[in-house]
């Protein structure tokens, strides 16, 4: 087995118990003003099934609060001793707004476990930057307040992630969906979502078993971090790292994600990595209500893109494709800056939420 060295130390936020108090921000859009319905399934689905007591800031219910008003909750939420955790609401397309007016200093003595995804992933990449452990996946209006219930895989990850330590192994799905309900539709939240067959996870250079800290995130993001080049750190930085990406109900091309990962590799840092984990590609959306054949073009030349970026720059890094990370359903959560083992030899892998000391 082959242990990479962490970058830096990175520190797990301490474990949530039953009866906590957890706030509910919306440091992207605050779409709960627009879907009151589907924000309070969610909130009742954490009380219900997690015991935990959700606590609103100003801007949670504000659909377009502005960044500083949304730095200032952040702030709020991670000083406030009874406070222990802090869940997104929902993603967005304007957090790295918020990141310049954030006190790094101030969120580092406050470790906290932080939930989200998808524009949540500047976030995510902030507090990676500081050594600390975050959480990606699971929002509140998205993974709590799905339609019809919570898919089981799910609730069994973020149980685990948000109140159990060691090692937790994913496991490929056997069904899955990236269809969603409309949530304009009020019906649509006691309607269970349309589930299809899931393709397996596909093994690409196989023959290591690998341990090492996971970074990464929505690919999207990500390219936005680096084009603004304020969040990324050298690249020397990531060196053995685990990299793991997904991409959004945006559904960018097979063109574009050759594209952005072309840029890491020519920026050297795609090289950095010792393993890519790849979630499975959305390729449906409300905007592309693509039929099953062109989903499967959809995904299958999406894969080959990846395929052919890791190929040129990397080629013989161990990546594993179709994960059920981010924008699909079910969804495991990812602990950002934890330990990830990679098991290619018996094709498993687990995920460490926390550590147990020995």
């Amino acid at each position: 087995m082959t242990i990479m060295p962490q970058p830096h130390s990175f520190t797990y936020p301490p474990k949530l118990r039953p009866g906590n108090k957890v706030a509910i921000l919306s440091p992207s859009l605050g779409l709960p003003e627009v879907f009151p319905a589907v924000f309070e399934q969610g909130l009742q689905r954490l009380r219900e099934f997690f015991q935990l007591e959700p606590v609103e800031y100003p801007t949670t219910r504000q659909l377009h609060s502005p960044p500083q008003d949304r730095a200032r909750d952040l702030h709020a939420a991670f000083v406030d001793p009874e406070i222990k955790a802090i869940i997104a609401s929902i993603g967005g397309d304007d957090q790295i707004k918020v990141l310049k007016y954030l006190d790094p200093e101030l969120i580092k003595a406050h470790p906290k476990v932080f939930l989200g995804y998808s524009d949540n992933t500047n976030l995510h990449n902030f507090l990676w930057n500081l050594g600390l452990v975050s959480y990606h996946g699971g929002t509140i209006m998205v993974e709590f307040g799905r339609c019809g219930e919570m898919h089981p895989t799910t609730l069994e990850s973020l149980k685990y992630a948000l109140f159990e330590r060691g090692a937790y192994q994913i496991r490929p799905a056997s069904v899955y969906t990236d269809e969603s309900l409309d949530w304009n539709n009020i019906l649509s939240l006691s309607q269970h979502p349309t589930m299809f067959p899931a393709p397996g996870w596909i093994w690409h250079n196989a023959d290591k078993h690998i341990e090492g800290t996971l970074w990464g995130g929505n690919l999207e993001i990500l390219d936005w971090n680096l084009r603004a080049n304020r969040y990324i750190q050298p690249v020397e930085t990531y060196a053995g790292t685990i990299f793991y990406f997904e991409t959004s109900e945006e559904m960018p091309s097979a063109t574009e994600v050759y594209r952005i990962l072309m840029c890491m590799g020519e920026r050297g840092l795609l090289q950095q990595f010792a393993a890519v984990l790849i979630g499975r590609p959305k390729a449906w959306s409300f905007a592309h209500p693509h039929t099953a054949a062109e989903k499967a073009t959809f995904t299958r030349e999406w894969t080959e893109a990846v395929i052919k970026a890791l190929s040129e720059y990397h080629p013989d890094v161990l990546a594993v494709f179709n994960l059920d990370i981010g924008h699909t359903d079910p969804q495991f959560v990812l602990p950002n800056g934890g330990q990830v083992r990679i098991d290619g030899f018996q094709k498993k892998i687990s995920v460490i939420y926390e550590k147990i000391d020995v």
